[in-house]
């Protein structure tokens, strides 16, 4: 059964609270077959208004994915330890984005809960850049 949710999104660079994004946006929250799944609408702040984002989590696994649909389409994918490569395909152009995963913690239940990424990002090759997502899903 989808719930109406409060999902804030933060997302801090380099552990440097002036290069921080925080977006609070209302959404979906359901449990199905074994996975939590989240939707939501961005918007112009995030810059990506027009771009539809869902999580896929999987608590047992550790590992969740982010899909971005819309004038942004992205699927990123976050594993404790591991690497992945993505293309981020934005109304700028086709990037290639390799995501290593250093630490996730997974922190849900049928009410909502909490999600906390810290990951490095490098496009196509270039220096990475260290970020933590933390993830907030409340019911409204």
């Amino acid at each position: 059964m989808l719930k109406e949710v409060l999902i804030t999104v933060k997302s801090t660079q380099d552990n440097d609270e002036k290069n921080s994004i925080e977006v609070i946006s209302v959404g979906k929250f359901a449990k199905m077959e074994g996975l939590y799944r989240v939707v939501y609408e961005e918007t112009e702040i995030s810059g990506m208004e027009g771009t539809t984002t869902h999580f896929k989590i999987y608590p047992d696994e550790k590992r969740m994915i982010l899909l971005r649909m819309g004038s942004t389409d992205a699927r990123m994918e976050f594993e404790n330890r591991k690497k992945h490569v993505c293309l981020y395909d934005t109304p700028y152009g086709v990037l290639e984005i390799a995501i290593t995963t250093n630490d996730l913690k997974i922190d849900i239940n049928d009410n909502g809960g909490k999600i906390r990424i810290d990951y490095e990002m490098s496009v196509s090759g270039q220096k990475p850049v260290r970020t933590i997502l933390s993830i907030d899903i409340r019911p409204q």
